[in-house]
Order: C-alpha cells, then structure tokens, then sequence
C-alpha cells in the first residue's frame, strides 16, 4: 500500500469527485433523453387517438342551420337518421307564433341542410298579398321544410365559414373538424399565408379528400 501525503490524498480525492460528476452526469443525461423520447411518442400517439376519435365522431353526426320561428336559431348537431323535429327540440323548441301545419317533422335531415320555421305572420302575408317578391324569397318544398328558393351567391357565402378568417370556434362548427385540426388550419394560415381556393386546405394535416368534400360546400376564401 502506498503511503499518501496529506496532499496526494486531497488531490486523489478531488479526482475520484470529479471522475462520479461525469459518471452521474452521463448516467442523468441518458434518462433525460429516454424520458424526452418517450413522452414525444405518448404525445403522437394521443394525436392520432384525436384525430381518430375526431373522425369517428364526424361519421356520426350531422349539422344543419335552423332559423326563423325557434327559440336559438343557428347551426345545431344532431345523429345521423335525425328528424325535423329533432333539429327543432336542438333549436329550443318553437316560439308561440310558429306556424308548423305544413312542415313535415318526421322528414330524414342530411348533413348542411338549413330549415326555416315560419312564423304566422309570414304564411299570413303570403296567402293575402299574393307579391311575387314574397314567393320568391319564400317556399315550402315538398319535403315540408320552409327555406329560401334563390340561395344565390350572397346568400350563400352569408352561411359559409371564411377558412382565411375564421376563429377555432367557427372552424369546429364544420363537420369533421375538431379543436387540435381547427388549430392545424389556423397555424398553417399563418406560417404560410392565406388560402387562395377551397382545395388548399388539404395541404393541412389530418384533412384528406374524404374530409374535404364533407365540408368543401361549407367554406370559402374570400
């Protein structure tokens, strides 16, 4: 056994500490690398648990605008196979001078229908002044469902969410989009400029053709 000076032995001793601070430090390292990789992988693997359930929920459901005579007009969510009188109950219920004789309640609803309760008033304007204006903004169709016949440019990009503009909360209401995809859209928007047709929002991840052609009649860029 070597004899150490009192000096051989403080330096041997700074060496051993410093030689255990690079092992601990190496050791430490390498469980923060592995921690980092498997939480990256827990936090892809949620997304796509997201997107999947956002898809599966889309197949599911349905939206349609309701308006006029109802207590929350706007658009409502309903199950696939939904009545008029589903989309109506989702609505609040009628107001006291709804007019519903003709509106067929058990009529089917399909995704991106707008239905429109008249009011009594209306019908009653309708039947005594016979104005070719009121018939033209006006009809009921044979499915019993009260909606405005020229749905004409205008009108229709007033009911169309503006891809370029829109909030997350206009987004969602589109079929199929949920919160983390609405983001998708917003972020790409934004790192890569506005949307110059209706196609490009394929571009953003988690929106294919399938999903595109649910909600293509549903939005607009300008």
């Amino acid at each position: 056994m070597y004899n150490l000076t009192k000096k051989q032995k403080i330096v041997l001793g700074i060496l051993v500490a410093i030689v255990a601070g690079f092992v601990c430090y190496y050791v430490y390292a390498k469980d923060e690398e592995s921690n980092l990789e498997s939480l990256k992988s827990n936090l892809e693997t949620q997304e796509e648990v997201v997107e999947t359930e956002e898809e599966r929920y889309s197949d599911d459901r349905i939206l349609v605008h309701i308006s006029g005579a109802v207590n929350k007009e706007g658009i409502v969510e309903l199950k696939v196979g939904s009545r008029v009188a589903d989309a109506i109950d989702k609505a609040g219920g009628i107001k006291e001078d709804a007019d519903i004789e003709e509106i067929n309640l058990a009529y089917p609803l399909e995704d991106g229908m707008k239905i429109r309760i008249p009011t009594k008033q209306e019908k009653s304007k309708q039947t005594n002044e016979i104005q070719e204006e009121k018939i033209e903004n006006y009809v009921t169709t044979s499915s019993g469902v009260s909606s405005e016949v020229s749905e004409d440019k205008k009108s229709k990009e007033k009911t169309q969410v503006n891809i370029n503009t829109a909030t997350q909360t206009e987004l969602e209401t589109l079929p199929g989009i949920g919160p983390s995809t609405a983001i998708k859209i917003i972020t790409h928007r934004e790192e890569k400029g506005k949307f110059s047709k209706t196609e490009d929002i394929k571009e953003v991840s988690g929106i294919g053709e399938s999903k595109y052609h649910k909600i293509k009649d549903l939005i607009r860029v300008k």
